[in-house]
Protein backbone atom coordinates (compact mmCIF):
# COMPACT_ATOMS: atom_id res chain seq x y z
CA UNK A 1 0.00 0.00 0.00
CA UNK A 2 1.22 3.43 -1.08
CA UNK A 3 1.92 5.72 1.37
CA UNK A 4 -0.24 9.04 1.03
CA UNK A 5 2.28 12.34 1.57
CA UNK A 6 0.51 15.18 3.32
CA UNK A 7 0.84 18.86 1.15
CA UNK A 8 -0.09 21.94 1.37
CA UNK A 9 -1.78 22.27 -2.42
CA UNK A 10 -4.31 19.48 -3.25
CA UNK A 11 -2.90 17.37 -5.62
CA UNK A 12 -6.20 17.36 -8.05
CA UNK A 13 -5.26 20.99 -9.30
CA UNK A 14 -1.90 20.57 -9.38
CA UNK A 15 -2.73 17.90 -11.62
CA UNK A 16 -5.33 20.12 -13.87
CA UNK A 17 -2.30 22.77 -14.44
CA UNK A 18 -0.60 19.38 -16.00
CA UNK A 19 -3.84 19.12 -18.29
CA UNK A 20 -3.64 22.34 -18.83
CA UNK A 21 -0.71 23.20 -20.48
CA UNK A 22 -0.91 20.09 -22.46
CA UNK A 23 -0.20 16.74 -20.92
CA UNK A 24 -2.52 14.09 -22.42
CA UNK A 25 -2.46 11.93 -19.12
CA UNK A 26 -0.15 12.55 -16.24
CA UNK A 27 1.24 10.09 -13.37
CA UNK A 28 0.80 10.19 -10.12
CA UNK A 29 4.74 10.40 -9.70
CA UNK A 30 4.71 13.65 -12.10
CA UNK A 31 1.77 15.26 -10.28
CA UNK A 32 3.97 14.65 -6.42
CA UNK A 33 7.01 15.90 -8.34
CA UNK A 34 5.37 18.87 -9.68
CA UNK A 35 3.73 20.00 -6.37
CA UNK A 36 6.88 19.97 -4.39
CA UNK A 37 8.36 22.49 -6.87
CA UNK A 38 5.26 24.53 -6.87
CA UNK A 39 5.58 24.43 -3.09
CA UNK A 40 9.24 25.46 -3.46
CA UNK A 41 8.92 28.62 -5.72
CA UNK A 42 5.58 29.46 -3.20
CA UNK A 43 7.73 29.20 -0.49
CA UNK A 44 10.43 31.54 -1.70
CA UNK A 45 7.79 33.95 -3.02
CA UNK A 46 5.97 33.88 0.57
CA UNK A 47 9.24 34.67 2.35
CA UNK A 48 10.75 37.54 -0.34
CA UNK A 49 7.22 38.89 -0.04
CA UNK A 50 7.04 39.05 3.96
CA UNK A 51 10.37 40.76 3.66
CA UNK A 52 9.54 43.09 1.49
CA UNK A 53 6.85 43.97 3.27
CA UNK A 54 8.98 44.34 6.76
CA UNK A 55 11.24 46.56 4.51
CA UNK A 56 8.45 49.03 3.69
CA UNK A 57 7.49 49.22 7.31
CA UNK A 58 4.25 46.95 7.38
CA UNK A 59 3.10 43.39 8.65
CA UNK A 60 0.99 42.72 6.07
CA UNK A 61 1.85 41.42 2.50
CA UNK A 62 -0.12 42.99 -0.10
CA UNK A 63 -0.18 42.16 -3.78
CA UNK A 64 2.53 44.36 -5.11
CA UNK A 65 4.88 42.32 -2.27
CA UNK A 66 3.86 39.06 -3.97
CA UNK A 67 4.32 40.53 -7.27
CA UNK A 68 7.68 42.20 -6.56
CA UNK A 69 8.51 39.37 -4.83
CA UNK A 70 7.74 37.03 -8.11
CA UNK A 71 10.02 38.55 -10.72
Amino acid sequence: MAQRRMTIIPKAPVARILLNAGAKRVSADAVDAFTDVLQDTALKVGEQAARIAKHSGRKTVQEGDIKLAAK
